[in-house]
Protein backbone atom coordinates (compact mmCIF):
# COMPACT_ATOMS: atom_id res chain seq x y z
CA UNK A 1 0.00 0.00 0.00
CA UNK A 2 1.50 3.35 -1.00
CA UNK A 3 1.64 6.41 1.24
CA UNK A 4 -1.02 8.05 -0.91
CA UNK A 5 -3.43 5.27 0.01
CA UNK A 6 -2.74 5.52 3.73
CA UNK A 7 -4.89 7.68 5.98
CA UNK A 8 -2.99 10.99 6.37
CA UNK A 9 -2.37 12.49 9.79
CA UNK A 10 -1.21 16.04 10.49
CA UNK A 11 0.56 16.63 13.81
CA UNK A 12 0.20 20.16 15.16
CA UNK A 13 2.74 21.00 17.82
CA UNK A 14 3.96 24.16 19.49
CA UNK A 15 4.59 25.60 22.89
CA UNK A 16 2.00 26.76 25.40
CA UNK A 17 -0.28 29.48 24.09
CA UNK A 18 1.07 29.46 20.55
CA UNK A 19 -2.42 29.17 19.03
CA UNK A 20 -2.84 25.47 18.24
CA UNK A 21 -6.53 25.27 19.16
CA UNK A 22 -7.31 28.38 17.13
CA UNK A 23 -5.60 26.80 14.11
CA UNK A 24 -7.49 23.53 14.52
CA UNK A 25 -10.80 25.41 14.71
CA UNK A 26 -9.91 27.17 11.45
CA UNK A 27 -9.11 23.85 9.77
CA UNK A 28 -12.36 22.34 11.00
CA UNK A 29 -14.31 25.25 9.56
CA UNK A 30 -12.44 25.03 6.24
CA UNK A 31 -12.15 21.28 5.61
CA UNK A 32 -11.77 21.52 1.81
CA UNK A 33 -14.53 18.95 1.43
CA UNK A 34 -12.71 16.30 3.48
CA UNK A 35 -14.11 14.38 6.44
CA UNK A 36 -11.84 15.34 9.31
CA UNK A 37 -11.17 13.80 12.70
CA UNK A 38 -9.36 15.57 15.53
CA UNK A 39 -7.35 14.20 18.47
CA UNK A 40 -6.84 16.68 21.32
CA UNK A 41 -4.14 16.00 23.91
CA UNK A 42 -5.13 18.13 26.89
CA UNK A 43 -2.32 18.35 29.46
CA UNK A 44 -4.46 18.13 32.58
CA UNK A 45 -7.59 16.50 33.91
CA UNK A 46 -10.13 18.76 32.25
CA UNK A 47 -10.65 18.72 28.50
CA UNK A 48 -10.90 22.45 27.83
CA UNK A 49 -9.52 22.28 24.28
CA UNK A 50 -11.85 19.41 23.44
CA UNK A 51 -14.82 21.39 24.72
CA UNK A 52 -13.85 24.39 22.61
CA UNK A 53 -13.49 22.29 19.46
CA UNK A 54 -16.65 20.25 19.98
CA UNK A 55 -18.62 23.48 20.31
CA UNK A 56 -17.75 24.34 16.69
CA UNK A 57 -18.17 20.87 15.17
CA UNK A 58 -19.58 20.83 11.64
CA UNK A 59 -20.85 18.04 9.33
CA UNK A 60 -17.38 17.45 7.86
CA UNK A 61 -15.98 17.13 11.40
CA UNK A 62 -18.83 16.08 13.74
CA UNK A 63 -18.44 15.93 17.50
CA UNK A 64 -18.01 12.14 17.49
CA UNK A 65 -14.88 12.61 15.32
CA UNK A 66 -13.25 14.71 18.06
CA UNK A 67 -11.45 12.63 20.68
CA UNK A 68 -9.55 13.74 23.76
CA UNK A 69 -6.47 12.24 25.38
CA UNK A 70 -6.45 13.63 28.91
CA UNK A 71 -4.19 11.15 30.73
CA UNK A 72 -0.95 13.01 30.20
CA UNK A 73 1.41 14.06 27.45
CA UNK A 74 0.68 12.18 24.23
CA UNK A 75 4.33 11.23 23.67
CA UNK A 76 4.36 9.46 27.05
CA UNK A 77 1.07 7.54 26.74
CA UNK A 78 1.40 6.08 23.25
CA UNK A 79 0.50 2.47 24.05
CA UNK A 80 -2.31 3.17 26.50
CA UNK A 81 -4.07 6.06 24.78
CA UNK A 82 -2.76 7.05 21.38
CA UNK A 83 -2.84 3.78 19.44
CA UNK A 84 -6.34 2.76 20.65
CA UNK A 85 -7.66 6.24 19.82
CA UNK A 86 -6.28 6.14 16.27
CA UNK A 87 -7.74 2.67 15.78
CA UNK A 88 -11.14 3.88 17.03
CA UNK A 89 -11.10 6.81 14.59
CA UNK A 90 -10.18 4.53 11.70
CA UNK A 91 -13.13 2.27 12.56
CA UNK A 92 -15.67 5.11 12.28
CA UNK A 93 -18.33 4.99 9.57
CA UNK A 94 -17.91 6.95 7.43
CA UNK A 95 -14.17 6.75 7.86
CA UNK A 96 -12.30 10.06 8.28
CA UNK A 97 -10.23 11.19 5.31
CA UNK A 98 -7.69 13.16 7.37
CA UNK A 99 -6.79 13.13 11.08
CA UNK A 100 -5.46 16.22 12.86
CA UNK A 101 -3.59 15.75 16.14
CA UNK A 102 -3.22 18.73 18.46
CA UNK A 103 -0.46 17.82 20.92
CA UNK A 104 -0.08 19.34 24.35
CA UNK A 105 2.25 22.30 24.58
CA UNK A 106 4.82 20.11 26.31
CA UNK A 107 4.78 17.20 23.88
CA UNK A 108 7.95 16.05 22.18
CA UNK A 109 6.93 15.30 18.58
CA UNK A 110 9.59 12.74 17.68
CA UNK A 111 8.46 9.97 20.07
CA UNK A 112 4.97 10.46 18.66
CA UNK A 113 6.28 10.02 15.11
CA UNK A 114 7.97 6.79 16.18
CA UNK A 115 4.57 5.47 17.26
CA UNK A 116 3.45 5.47 13.65
CA UNK A 117 5.92 2.63 13.06
CA UNK A 118 3.85 0.32 15.28
CA UNK A 119 2.82 -2.80 13.34
CA UNK A 120 -0.88 -2.35 14.11
CA UNK A 121 -1.12 0.95 12.24
CA UNK A 122 1.98 1.34 10.06
CA UNK A 123 0.38 -0.10 6.93
CA UNK A 124 -2.77 1.98 7.35
CA UNK A 125 -1.65 5.47 8.29
CA UNK A 126 1.05 8.05 7.49
CA UNK A 127 2.20 11.38 8.95
CA UNK A 128 1.25 13.85 6.23
CA UNK A 129 3.22 16.56 7.99
CA UNK A 130 4.31 18.12 11.28
CA UNK A 131 3.21 21.73 11.76
CA UNK A 132 5.00 23.65 14.52
CA UNK A 133 3.48 26.87 15.85
CA UNK A 134 5.79 29.45 17.39
CA UNK A 135 4.70 32.62 19.23
CA UNK A 136 6.57 35.37 17.35
CA UNK A 137 6.71 37.73 20.32
CA UNK A 138 8.02 35.09 22.75
CA UNK A 139 10.57 33.68 20.29
CA UNK A 140 11.86 37.15 19.40
CA UNK A 141 12.37 37.86 23.08
CA UNK A 142 14.27 34.61 23.55
CA UNK A 143 11.64 33.23 25.93
CA UNK A 144 10.10 30.67 23.54
CA UNK A 145 7.15 30.57 25.96
CA UNK A 146 5.65 33.48 27.91
CA UNK A 147 7.22 34.70 31.16
CA UNK A 148 10.20 32.44 31.70
CA UNK A 149 12.42 35.27 32.95
CA UNK A 150 12.64 33.56 36.33
CA UNK A 151 13.97 30.40 34.67
CA UNK A 152 16.60 32.34 32.73
CA UNK A 153 17.66 34.27 35.84
CA UNK A 154 18.10 31.06 37.79
CA UNK A 155 20.17 29.51 35.01
CA UNK A 156 22.43 32.58 34.72
CA UNK A 157 22.93 32.68 38.48
CA UNK A 158 24.14 29.07 38.62
CA UNK A 159 27.62 28.78 37.11
CA UNK A 160 27.49 24.99 37.33
CA UNK A 161 24.70 24.74 34.75
CA UNK A 162 25.97 24.02 31.26
CA UNK A 163 22.75 22.92 29.54
CA UNK A 164 19.71 24.53 27.98
CA UNK A 165 16.57 25.06 30.01
CA UNK A 166 13.84 22.45 29.49
CA UNK A 167 11.64 25.05 27.80
CA UNK A 168 14.18 25.82 25.11
CA UNK A 169 14.84 22.12 24.50
CA UNK A 170 11.14 21.48 23.92
CA UNK A 171 11.04 24.43 21.51
CA UNK A 172 14.10 23.18 19.61
CA UNK A 173 12.69 19.65 19.35
CA UNK A 174 9.42 20.99 17.95
CA UNK A 175 11.23 23.14 15.38
CA UNK A 176 13.56 20.31 14.39
CA UNK A 177 10.66 17.96 13.76
CA UNK A 178 8.57 20.39 11.68
CA UNK A 179 7.80 20.40 7.97
CA UNK A 180 6.31 23.91 8.17
CA UNK A 181 6.52 26.49 10.96
CA UNK A 182 3.64 28.88 11.54
CA UNK A 183 4.78 32.11 13.20
CA UNK A 184 1.76 33.23 15.20
CA UNK A 185 0.66 36.58 16.65
CA UNK A 186 2.85 38.62 14.26
CA UNK A 187 0.75 41.71 15.06
CA UNK A 188 1.90 41.60 18.70
CA UNK A 189 5.54 41.08 17.74
CA UNK A 190 5.68 43.82 15.09
CA UNK A 191 7.93 43.77 12.02
CA UNK A 192 11.16 43.83 14.04
CA UNK A 193 9.95 41.05 16.34
CA UNK A 194 8.89 38.89 13.40
CA UNK A 195 12.28 39.36 11.75
CA UNK A 196 14.08 38.47 14.97
CA UNK A 197 11.89 35.39 15.51
CA UNK A 198 12.67 34.18 11.99
CA UNK A 199 16.40 34.58 12.73
CA UNK A 200 16.10 32.50 15.90
CA UNK A 201 14.15 29.77 14.10
CA UNK A 202 16.59 29.66 11.20
CA UNK A 203 19.45 29.24 13.65
CA UNK A 204 17.74 26.35 15.48
CA UNK A 205 16.36 24.56 12.41
CA UNK A 206 18.45 21.55 11.28
CA UNK A 207 17.49 22.17 7.66
CA UNK A 208 15.66 24.89 5.68
CA UNK A 209 12.03 24.91 6.89
CA UNK A 210 9.32 27.19 5.46
CA UNK A 211 8.09 29.83 7.93
CA UNK A 212 4.63 31.33 7.41
CA UNK A 213 3.18 34.23 9.39
CA UNK A 214 -0.32 33.47 10.66
CA UNK A 215 -2.74 35.65 12.65
CA UNK A 216 -5.70 34.11 14.50
CA UNK A 217 -5.08 30.70 12.90
CA UNK A 218 -6.13 31.92 9.45
CA UNK A 219 -4.00 29.93 7.02
CA UNK A 220 -5.06 28.36 3.74
CA UNK A 221 -5.45 24.62 4.56
CA UNK A 222 -3.78 23.80 1.26
CA UNK A 223 -0.54 25.21 2.70
CA UNK A 224 -0.35 22.74 5.60
CA UNK A 225 -2.50 19.76 4.59
CA UNK A 226 -1.58 17.33 1.82
CA UNK A 227 2.20 17.61 2.29
CA UNK A 228 2.75 13.84 1.84
CA UNK A 229 5.84 14.14 4.03
CA UNK A 230 5.72 10.54 5.36
CA UNK A 231 7.48 11.95 8.42
CA UNK A 232 7.58 8.54 10.13
CA UNK A 233 10.08 7.45 7.47
CA UNK A 234 12.19 10.60 7.80
CA UNK A 235 13.17 10.53 11.49
CA UNK A 236 16.91 10.85 10.89
CA UNK A 237 16.40 14.34 9.46
CA UNK A 238 14.51 15.40 12.59
CA UNK A 239 17.06 15.45 15.44
CA UNK A 240 15.96 15.61 19.07
CA UNK A 241 17.64 16.35 22.38
CA UNK A 242 16.16 13.06 23.54
CA UNK A 243 17.52 10.83 20.79
CA UNK A 244 18.76 7.64 22.42
CA UNK A 245 16.93 8.32 25.68
CA UNK A 246 13.89 6.24 26.55
CA UNK A 247 12.83 8.51 29.40
CA UNK A 248 11.28 11.75 28.19
CA UNK A 249 8.79 12.34 30.99
CA UNK A 250 8.14 16.02 31.66
CA UNK A 251 9.12 16.14 35.32
CA UNK A 252 9.94 19.84 35.04
CA UNK A 253 6.29 20.79 34.55
CA UNK A 254 3.17 20.29 36.59
CA UNK A 255 -0.49 20.99 35.98
CA UNK A 256 -3.05 21.80 38.66
CA UNK A 257 -6.81 21.55 38.10
CA UNK A 258 -8.94 23.97 40.13
CA UNK A 259 -12.73 23.75 40.53
CA UNK A 260 -14.12 27.27 40.56
CA UNK A 261 -17.11 28.66 42.45
CA UNK A 262 -19.41 31.08 40.66
CA UNK A 263 -17.71 34.42 40.04
CA UNK A 264 -19.14 37.86 40.82
CA UNK A 265 -18.08 39.33 37.48
CA UNK A 266 -15.81 38.54 34.53
CA UNK A 267 -13.39 41.46 34.89
CA UNK A 268 -12.51 40.85 38.53
CA UNK A 269 -11.92 37.15 37.85
CA UNK A 270 -9.62 37.98 34.92
CA UNK A 271 -7.72 40.33 37.24
CA UNK A 272 -7.28 37.49 39.76
CA UNK A 273 -5.88 35.28 37.00
CA UNK A 274 -3.51 38.06 35.96
CA UNK A 275 -2.23 38.48 39.54
CA UNK A 276 -1.77 34.73 39.89
CA UNK A 277 0.32 34.55 36.72
CA UNK A 278 2.50 37.47 37.85
CA UNK A 279 2.96 36.43 41.48
CA UNK A 280 3.62 32.72 40.93
CA UNK A 281 5.44 32.53 37.57
CA UNK A 282 2.59 30.63 35.91
CA UNK A 283 3.12 29.62 32.29
CA UNK A 284 -0.45 28.95 31.25
CA UNK A 285 -4.02 29.16 32.53
CA UNK A 286 -6.91 27.75 30.49
CA UNK A 287 -10.48 27.03 31.54
CA UNK A 288 -13.93 28.42 32.12
CA UNK A 289 -16.05 29.91 34.89
CA UNK A 290 -19.66 30.67 35.74
CA UNK A 291 -20.52 34.33 36.37
CA UNK A 292 -23.45 35.43 38.53
CA UNK A 293 -26.46 36.40 36.44
CA UNK A 294 -24.87 35.30 33.15
CA UNK A 295 -26.26 32.30 31.23
CA UNK A 296 -23.11 32.06 29.11
CA UNK A 297 -19.90 30.27 30.08
CA UNK A 298 -16.84 32.52 30.58
CA UNK A 299 -13.80 31.15 28.71
CA UNK A 300 -10.49 32.33 30.21
CA UNK A 301 -7.03 31.83 28.69
CA UNK A 302 -3.77 33.29 30.01
CA UNK A 303 -0.38 33.13 28.33
CA UNK A 304 2.16 34.79 30.55
CA UNK A 305 0.91 38.29 31.36
CA UNK A 306 -1.71 38.27 28.58
CA UNK A 307 -5.15 37.27 29.84
CA UNK A 308 -8.10 36.85 27.49
CA UNK A 309 -11.70 36.22 28.52
CA UNK A 310 -14.95 35.96 26.61
CA UNK A 311 -18.38 34.38 26.96
CA UNK A 312 -18.26 31.50 24.49
CA UNK A 313 -21.52 29.52 24.82
CA UNK A 314 -24.49 28.83 27.12
CA UNK A 315 -24.01 26.36 29.95
CA UNK A 316 -25.47 22.92 29.31
CA UNK A 317 -27.94 21.63 31.93
CA UNK A 318 -25.77 18.62 32.78
CA UNK A 319 -22.72 20.84 33.45
CA UNK A 320 -24.22 22.43 36.53
CA UNK A 321 -22.38 25.71 35.91
CA UNK A 322 -19.21 24.11 37.31
CA UNK A 323 -16.13 26.17 36.46
CA UNK A 324 -12.69 24.59 36.04
CA UNK A 325 -9.25 25.81 35.05
CA UNK A 326 -5.94 24.08 34.34
CA UNK A 327 -2.88 25.92 35.64
CA UNK A 328 0.53 24.88 34.25
CA UNK A 329 3.86 25.94 35.73
CA UNK A 330 7.39 24.66 36.05
CA UNK A 331 7.63 22.12 38.82
CA UNK A 332 9.65 24.25 41.24
CA UNK A 333 7.14 27.11 40.91
CA UNK A 334 4.03 25.06 41.77
CA UNK A 335 2.32 25.79 45.07
CA UNK A 336 -1.07 24.14 44.74
CA UNK A 337 -2.58 25.71 47.83
CA UNK A 338 -1.40 29.19 46.85
CA UNK A 339 -2.83 28.73 43.35
CA UNK A 340 -6.14 27.57 44.77
CA UNK A 341 -6.24 30.45 47.23
CA UNK A 342 -5.51 33.00 44.51
CA UNK A 343 -8.44 31.82 42.39
CA UNK A 344 -10.98 30.56 44.92
CA UNK A 345 -10.58 32.24 48.32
Amino acid sequence: MSNLEKLPVTVITGFLGAGKTTLVRHLMQNPQGKRLAVVVNEFGDVGVDGEILKSCAIPDCPAENIMELANGCICCTVADDFIPTIEALMALEPRPEHIIIETSGLALPKPLLKAFDWPDIRSKITVDGVIALADAEAVAAGRFAPDVAAVDAQREADDSLDHETPLSEVFEDQISCADIILLTKPDLAGPEGVAKAKEVIAKEAPRPIPVVEVAEGAVDPRVILGLNAAAEDDLAARPSHHDGHHDHEHDDFESVVIDLPEQVDAVSFAERVERLVKDQNILRVKGYAAVEGKPMRLLVQAVGSRVRHQFDRPWKPEEGRQGKVVVIAEHHDVNKEAIRAALVD
